[in-house]
């Protein structure tokens, strides 16, 4: 398993070492030990899967505190961009982001600690989304900001049409949003 640094410290991409042969091949997904000594040290209590067409943006949502989610990111068929934005209120990188495109083809992961905004669009066809929570969801605690924020500033590439849920449509900016998540 190869550990890859990104512009904030805190969010890591994970490439899991795959072995194949004539049958095809095999991949390690998460070992929570090997992930520990990584520096990965969430506690996951929770496993999610999403379908979704392509031009579908899920996102940027986070989960408030006391409930806020660390999570471990990956695609089982597809591709996405997938993005995280520091949102710590006095963190160093605040409204910054990292994205990175997750595929069946590349079988990166992304490490997406408490006190981020997570979202992703369909690069593909299609794409199964899968992820680990370190706590369970809580629906009356769910918040989001704006995908297309121009404070945040990510380049979400050209995949045609955006397709958005009604919640989505209605995030607010983030300097608008009051979120505040601790360091």
């Amino acid at each position: 398993m190869k550990i890859i640094e990104t512009a904030i410290p805190d969010v890591k991409i994970v490439e899991p070492d795959r072995f194949g042969d004539a049958r095809g091949w095999f991949c390690e997904t998460y070992n929570a030990e090997r992930y520990k000594k990584a520096g990965i040290t969430a506690d996951f209590v929770q496993d999610n899967e999403s379908f979704s067409s392509k031009g579908v943006v899920r996102g940027l949502h986070w989960q408030a505190e006391p409930y806020s989610q660390a999570k471990l990111v990956h695609v089982i068929n597809g591709a996405v961009w997938d993005v995280a934005v520091d949102i710590r209120k006095g963190s160093p990188t605040y409204g910054k982001h990292v994205a990175e495109i997750l595929s069946s083809e590349n079988r990166r992961q992304l490490y997406i600690p408490r006190g981020f905004a997570h979202g992703f669009v369909v690069m593909s066809d299609y794409a199964e989304f899968a992820y680990k929570c370190d706590d369970v969801y809580h629906p009356e605690d769910e918040g989001g900001i704006m995908w297309n924020d121009p404070d945040v500033g990510v380049e979400w590439p050209d995949v045609g049409e955006i397709i958005l849920s009604e919640k989505d449509k209605v995030h607010p900016l983030l300097k608008e949003s009051g979120v505040e998540f601790d360091i």
